[in-house]
């Protein structure tokens, strides 16, 4: 049952800006809307419609600090064709205006910026991609050894045989801001000529990075990953002349250790 709402969850991440109900997963799902509503919440001890408005407004969070829209453009972006029903969700929520928590957030991590080590920082344009990876609902500290993933990892070892050697990924869905469902992908890159012609074991699929900008930062190891983190953040919008997207970062392994990856906006 666990993996089936694991499929539903990753449904409403994946539709986030869009008008569908839950009607519409209970029916890709075969399910009834109220077997949904149940098991969702025996899962993930909330209902499916509070979970996605939860992953709406910490997006909303993360583009306020991170992006220069505008906060129409921001709650239409997060499924909110309301500015006012957007407004009093995210106040709700966060205590206070979505426009007083973009300065009161950038105010303090400007105040951060000058105590965090200095990292160096490249810009680079990364093509379409394809990962097969599982969805973890626990915490970051999975990510210590990227290379032994497998073994914390069900299903793992049934993937193809050509991927043994695939350089191992994961997509850190609640970074670079703290978030109430924390969860990452994780999994391996796949060649996008066997990309078409893989059985995967659940409860992994496949996934597509689209072509986009990162701001790429070289890790040793994944005990810099919260201080690299905090410095891109602090420091992208006013010496990297770039904006975070506030999209997933990945940090994938490298020849010389880690590369954190974070999405950022292109220009216009």
């Amino acid at each position: 049952m666990f993996n089936e709402m694991m499929r539903a969850e990753i449904w409403l991440q994946e539709t986030l800006n869009s008008q569908l109900s839950i009607e519409d997963l209970a029916t890709r799902m075969g399910y009834s809307s109220s077997q949904v509503r149940r098991r969702f919440r025996q899962s993930f001890g909330i209902s499916p419609s509070a979970y996605r408005d939860m992953l709406r407004l910490e997006k909303a969070a993360r583009m306020l600090i991170h992006t220069p829209y505008g906060v129409h453009d921001i709650a239409r972006c997060c499924g909110y064709r309301n500015h006012s029903a957007f407004t009093r969700a995210f106040q709700r929520r966060y205590r206070v205006a979505p426009r007083e928590y973009r300065q009161n957030q950038r105010l303090e991590l400007y105040r951060q910026r000058h105590s965090l080590p200095h990292f160096s920082v490249r810009l680079q344009d990364l093509p379409l991609r394809r990962a097969a990876v599982t969805r973890l609902y626990q915490p970051p500290e999975l990510i210590d050894n990227l290379d032994g993933w497998k073994a914390n990892v069900e299903g793992a070892y049934d993937l193809p045989a050509r991927l043994n050697n695939a350089a191992p990924i994961a997509i850190l869905h609640d970074h670079p801001m703290a978030s109430e469902a924390p969860r990452i992908d994780i999994g391996v890159h796949v060649d996008e000529e066997h990309a078409h012609r893989l059985a995967l074991p659940l409860p992994f699929r496949l996934v597509m990075m689209p072509a986009q900008r990162y701001a790429c930062i070289d890790l040793v190891d994944s005990s810099q990953l919260g201080s690299a983190m905090m410095f891109m953040a602090c420091r992208s919008m006013s010496e990297h002349g770039v904006y975070l997207s506030g999209d997933a970062p990945q940090l994938v392994k490298s020849h010389n250790g880690l590369e954190l990856r974070l999405p950022v906006l292109e220009e216009e």
